[in-house]
């Protein structure tokens, strides 16, 4: 026989289950959590919850001019036929993948650049990964890159817990990568395809400017990050490592980053860095 339940006991029942999901829900969104937290903190991920806040405050945004290259003038010489430099013709932003893939894959490139690549949209990406790095993240949902080879590892002394130096070979194939590229090539490519990039930035509301200010502050945070050379101390709270020393810990995710992989890759990517600072700005 059916049972009639009272306006007041429906919407009772209704609330106790809707309590009932949403404690299901955070219940597995916390045992995805726990099993992946580590390799996110290690490579830099910031929980998506992190990323927006990081996105609506306001910040101020940085302005500066990287200089176009200068004209080439010929020679003044005996010539029999005027012969035109091509032109190139950029496609649309919508259409540009493979176009900016052609650029930058060649007979000489690292392999696993072909696979940062291979995902779409990629002006638009770029735009987006750039602006997080002038802010000091690293949105690498965006973006992906090479993920850290092997486990996570530390070993503890008593009460102390140490970064295991094993961990900076993780990042060998993005660092393989990083030092492949020719800044000097990597700049010829900006100039080539500024006009592209500058509509991707003007959809995240950015005029020229600020796309070159964001930019450079993107590489200065980046040769901002303090090089440690001594072992590196953790702290441990809930499933999440972090840096013992309070200074450490208030840097940039960036710059965290970075000190995860170690002295001697971060000084390397400091000087790829550098080179195309100069390039950009010395063209």
């Amino acid at each position: 026989m059916a049972v009639k339940r009272s306006g007041a006991g429906k919407f009772l029942l209704m609330l106790i289950s809707s309590v009932a999901l949403a404690y299901i829900l955070w219940v597995v969104y916390q045992s995805l959590d726990l099993t992946e937290q580590d390799d996110l903190e290690v490579m830099g991920i910031i929980p998506e919850q992190t990323v927006q806040q990081a996105f609506i405050e306001e910040i101020e945004v940085p302005t500066a001019t990287i200089p176009q290259p200068a004209k080439e003038t010929q020679p003044e010489q005996e010539v029999y036929e005027e012969v035109e430099s091509p032109v190139v013709t950029l496609p649309p932003l919508d259409e540009s993948d493979d176009f900016f893939r052609d650029l930058l894959i060649t007979d000489k490139a690292n392999n696993d650049l072909d696979v940062w690549l291979r995902t779409d949209d990629l002006m638009r990406r770029i735009a987006s990964y750039l602006d997080g790095l002038a802010r000091g993240s690293m949105l690498s949902k965006i973006f992906p890159l090479s993920n850290p080879q092997g486990e996570f590892t530390t070993h503890q002394q008593g009460d102390v817990i140490w970064l295991n130096a094993g961990n900076y070979e993780r990042y060998n194939n993005t660092l393989a990568v990083i030092m492949s590229l020719d800044m000097q090539q990597i700049a010829g490519v900006f100039h080539l395809v500024r006009p592209l990039l500058e509509s991707a930035f003007a959809e995240l509301g950015y005029k020229p400017r600020q796309m070159d200010g964001i930019i450079l502050r993107s590489i200065d945070n980046i040769l901002a990050t303090p090089v440690i050379v001594e072992p590196l101390q953790l702290l441990r709270e809930s499933v999440t490592y972090k840096f013992a020393d309070p200074k450490l810990e208030a840097l940039m995710p960036l710059q965290k980053q970075l000190l995860r992989a170690g002295p001697e890759n971060t000084q390397r990517i400091q000087q790829q860095a550098l080179a195309l600072k100069k390039a950009l700005l010395n063209p």
